[in-house]
């Protein structure tokens, strides 16, 4: 059979790059598309996966303009190498092709202020896989089930984190800090989002300071005030240095998931909410959300954190429960998969 992933983003690379090798493993044809964003591509080569490149980013309008161009360039894929079946994250591309061609469309999706793709999106897709804390019913081709994206990567059965790719960057994992996340606020779901302002960036960051190191991740450039606490680690490695925090903070709903599923709590500050995020901490206390005007409040509860030298041991406990009634997101697709490909035999 022939599988076609069509790739937006960095994360989407580490949702599929397990499930891709199970399917090669069984003798499947893959093909990959991808979108050249941020790390999109160097992340594809850093994993070896052969990737034909449809579009480049594009912001504003000429994020429709891009998607038009795209969809054409992944319709003459489609028609040369013949899927079986199409996959992705969000799906614009995927879910007009699939449906103009034919071919069944599988969007995988967890985030539901993503209002501009998923009006289109999600009705013309065979079926859209959602997380069961997904925020909203979809329809009858709506697929819920017992994950978050970021389990399909960082499950134990699939990520093992390694003290001494720390040691790369001269970090030491016995002693605590604090790992910062910034992001760039360009992808279509971040239309009507604004992130910190640099005041408060500051504060988290001294707050921080107090109880150990501080490394800061970030998309945009950061100020010369702050440049020298940037980490510049590679971003297959990223994962080893959220692992062995003690605490994550910032605006990227998807670092705070990736800490939550590592067992290491995370404050994600936005105005947009995720239906993930909010599981992750009403249900298992590993995430905990703030809107940018409740910052005093995260202020507060970061300090309890750093501050609580038990929480390392609470916060592997209240892991250990996440893990016990989640999936490992890349077995789930690959029984979806094997199952779907044997009924169309």
């Amino acid at each position: 059979m022939v599988v076609l992933i069509d790739i937006l983003h960095p994360a989407h690379v580490h949702f599929f790059r397990n499930i891709l090798h199970l399917l090669q493993k069984d003798n499947h044809k893959v093909v990959v598309t991808a979108r050249s964003k941020e790390m999109s591509l160097e992340l594809l080569r850093e994993y070896g996966i052969e990737h034909s490149i449809i579009s480049y980013q594009k912001n504003g309008l000429g994020l429709i303009v891009e998607m038009i161009v795209r969809t054409f360039r992944l319709m003459k894929i489609c028609i040369d190498n013949r899927p079986d079946l199409l996959m992705g994250i969000m799906g614009p591309s995927i879910a007009v092709s699939g449906f103009l061609l034919r071919i069944p469309a599988w969007v995988f999706y967890d985030t539901e202020n993503a209002w501009i793709t998923n009006w289109f999106a999600y009705p013309l897709a065979r079926r859209v896989y959602t997380p069961e804390c997904y925020m909203g019913t979809i329809g009858k081709n709506q697929i819920r089930y017992a994950g978050y994206h970021e389990l399909a990567y960082l499950h134990p059965q699939r990520f093992a984190p390694d003290r001494s790719i720390l040691a790369r960057y001269a970090v030491e994992p016995d002693k605590p800090y604090t790992l910062i996340r910034f992001v760039s606020w360009q992808a279509s779901h971040d239309i009507s989002e604004k992130g910190l302002s640099l005041k408060d960036k500051m504060r988290l960051i001294e707050l921080a300071e107090r109880y150990g190191r501080v490394y800061i991740s970030s998309e945009s450039p950061l100020p010369e005030s702050i440049r020298s606490k940037h980490i510049p680690v590679k971003i297959t490695e990223i994962h080893h240095l959220i692992a062995f925090a003690k605490l994550v903070v910032g605006e990227s709903a998807t670092m705070a998931s990736e800490a939550a599923v590592l067992g290491v709590p995370a404050l994600f500050i936005s105005d947009t909410l995720r239906g993930y995020t909010i599981e992750e901490e009403k249900k298992y206390g590993l995430v905990y959300n703030f809107s940018r005007k409740e910052i005093e409040k995260a202020l507060e509860i970061m300090e309890q954190i750093l501050n609580d030298p038990e929480s390392t041991r609470q916060y592997s406990e209240k892991w250990q429960k996440l893990l016990h009634e989640k999936s490992d997101v890349t077995l789930y697709m690959y029984q979806e998969i094997t199952t779907f490909f044997s009924k169309e035999k």
